[in-house]
């Protein structure tokens, strides 16, 4: 078995956590990832908190074991969600999309378990002066919305940097990935792309299908132009988008034109019209199973590829 201490912060038993996709982390797949012992989060993307309420009330109902919900900061429902979070008592928060400093406070006094995604080193400080119980280091690798540094530098450096537990994002599928980022330090891994192809995942099988056919060129990124880079599957709709801002449109008419891509592709699988977000990862994605053994795999994966590794350091530099 393999114990961090962020499985003794969080109360799980491996240390993973399953990333809180907007239209793809339902009540449903969170609830298979805590109760398979990892940490499964709810996402919260720009849902209502209506809606978002009724996926903690129904993941409860599935499951007694922790879980978070993930708030992005960019949402208009931002603030609402986080209250519904704190009525409902939700032992855990992660965010993204923002600096969550004004809210740290809000949610700590509630009792509740505050981790950020950071995408640099200076973040992850302030953010860890702040209050910030653990943070997820996301590198640009992942899928969804992007920073700019790659997920092997920047775990290295966040890891130097601040005292608290730090989890690996980006570009992590299995357990060498799991193992790479215990070496680098890091307290467990953050994986989305790979729970989209968990059976509890409520995603459209077309989506599951694309990342299953996925080699390791199958995304591309989109919406520099706008400062707010995403990458996804390479399809009509992301090639048609980055076009679209290349030539000059407004902020407003590229917005215009993403808004409601991910819900079509999550939930009516429309390859046309959908933004299919996954990371570099989908290459290492072949098949869907249950969310247990997604993550039973990759915990045997790293024991064995950690033992790998130890056979190889000699004592005294002995040949």
């Amino acid at each position: 078995m393999i114990h961090t201490p962020l499985c003794d912060l969080l109360g799980i038993t491996h240390p993973i956590v399953q990333g809180g996709m907007a239209w793809v982390a339902t009540a449903e797949l969170s609830a298979a990832v805590s109760e398979a012992g990892g940490l499964g989060i709810i996402g919260g993307g720009n849902a209502p908190p209506a809606y978002v309420r009724q996926q903690i009330q129904e993941l409860r109902r599935r499951t007694a074991k922790p879980f978070g919900v993930n708030v992005p900061l960019f949402s208009e429902f931002a603030d609402d969600v986080i209250t519904v979070c704190i009525e409902e008592a939700v032992p855990i928060v992660t965010t993204g999309a923002g600096n969550p400093g004004p809210a740290i406070q809000r949610l700590k006094a509630a009792g509740i378990l505050v981790i950020p995604v950071i995408a640099s080193v200076a973040l992850a400080k302030r953010l860890e002066r702040m209050g910030a119980d653990a943070l997820v280091a996301e590198g640009m690798e992942s899928g969804g919305h992007i920073g700019d540094v790659a997920t092997l530098p920047l775990v290295d450096q966040v890891v130097r940097a601040v005292s608290i537990p730090v989890v690996a994002a980006g570009g992590i599928a299995t357990g060498g990935g799991l193992a790479a980022a215990l070496a680098l330090g890091a307290a467990g891994i953050q994986m989305g792309t790979r729970f989209i192809c968990a059976d509890e995942c409520t995603a459209h099988d077309n989506y599951k299908q694309r990342i299953i056919q996925a080699g390791d060129r199958s995304t591309m990124t989109s919406g520099e132009a706008l400062g707010h880079p995403v990458r996804a599957l390479r399809n009509p709709m992301s090639r048609k988008f980055r076009e679209l801002e290349e030539s000059g449109a407004t902020e407003a008419d590229v917005i215009a034109f993403g808004t409601g891509a991910l819900r079509r592709a999550a939930q009516e699988g429309d390859w046309e019209t959908g933004t299919f977000m996954a990371g570099q990862s989908a290459g290492l994605v072949n098949d869907c199973k249950p969310a247990r053994q997604i993550i039973e795999d990759v915990i045997a994966e790293a024991e064995a590829a950690l033992a790998r590794s130890m056979a190889l350091v000699r004592p005294g530099g002995a040949a």
